[in-house]
């Protein structure tokens, strides 16, 4: 099974684990599973608005054993890049919720809220409670001179209801007031992953999330293997169309996948098969011979095909049944 391959998981919460506060399926009994097999397992999240702690105590509510220091966040990340800009005890405008401001106290510095307390840093997170007096408090103190680190850069949210704006919805208007982009400390940059694999002890991780930009354009950053589930944001349009430092070792419709043979792709002159699913080029087009294109197996096929045809997705007309899913 494919996670023989691997000595530990890194996974990302939002859109593999969970949506909101509803677990995906399968995800819980998976984890177990895994550990039971003797993986270690960690998570690394861009979400920086909760502590580890609180992290840890939703996934115990789904029934799955964790302990605090396997939550590896983007407030740490960015809490140690501030660490390495300004000095210790210096006033740091926190724009974001609990878990970053409890990481950006943890390391000595002096959490404000407002540009009239002269920060010379602000840091920036994702939380649902951050509004307009809270950007614009960021905006001003930038305008005044201090240094801008942002916890991550994702557009959207999976949650319940379907896709929320995320953190870089709210660094977009900051960003639309200041005229300058902040400096990242989350995925897809490498130091979040070097954290958690030298904090968790890791040797031979397999990385698993729902986003192309963030979790597997990280892992390929940091040379790591990548599994993208079906489960959250990405999915068979944006994979067809994945830049080349964006596109997992893996696929799969969830966390179950781990624990079965990974199936080869056939190739013939024009096409590849996997399973029943057939895709080909003919020509400028893109078709679905054989296969339901909902299945997991069609939209490996499809993404080796254009993957190693090196003929970019907006070159070809894609069957429209290809990108439905």
């Amino acid at each position: 099974m494919l996670i023989s391959n691997y000595d530990s998981l890194l996974l990302d919460l939002d859109g593999v684990v969970y949506r909101g506060k509803q677990v995906i399926a399968n995800a819980a009994e998976s984890i177990s599973r895994a550990k039971h097999l003797g993986l270690k397992v960690g998570y690394i999240t861009n979400n920086a608005s909760r502590t580890p702690a609180q992290i840890a105590s939703q996934l115990r509510g789904y029934g799955i054993e964790v302990e605090d220091n396997e939550i590896i966040g983007s407030a740490r990340s960015a809490a140690k890049l501030l660490a390495s800009r300004i000095e210790k005890g210096s006033k740091v405008l926190v724009v974001g919720g609990e878990g970053l401001r409890v990481e950006v106290a943890a390391y000595g510095f002096e959490v404000v809220e407002s540009s009239n307390d002269q920060p010379i840093a602000v840091v920036q997170g994702f939380s649902p409670e951050v509004g307009w007096k809270h950007l614009a408090e960021a905006a001003f103190a930038i305008e005044q001179g201090a240094i801008w680190i942002a916890t991550n850069q994702d557009w959207t949210l999976p949650l319940e209801k379907g896709i929320a704006p995320g953190n870089g919805t709210l660094v977009g208007a900051v960003h639309t007031a200041v005229g300058i982009l902040p400096e990242f400390a989350g995925k897809p940059f490498t130091p979040i992953f070097e954290t958690a694999i030298a904090e968790l002890g890791l040797s031979k991780p397999l990385v698993i999330g729902d986003r192309l930009d963030t979790d597997i354009k990280g892992a390929v950053s940091a040379s790591l293997d990548s599994a993208l589930v079906l489960t959250g944001i990405a999915r068979s349009k944006e994979l067809l169309g994945a830049r080349s430092d964006e596109r997992p070792t893996f696929i799969l419709s969830d966390l179950v996948g781990l624990f079965e043979k990974y199936p080869e792709v056939k190739r013939k002159k024009n096409s590849a098969v996997v399973g029943g699913s057939e895709v080909e080029i003919i020509g400028d087009q893109l078709i679905l011979v054989a296969g339901n294109p909902l299945e997991v197996d069609t939209i490996r096929a499809a993404t080796d095909l254009v993957w190693s045809s090196g003929r970019p997705i907006y070159g070809l007309q894609v069957d429209a049944k290809l990108v439905g899913g």
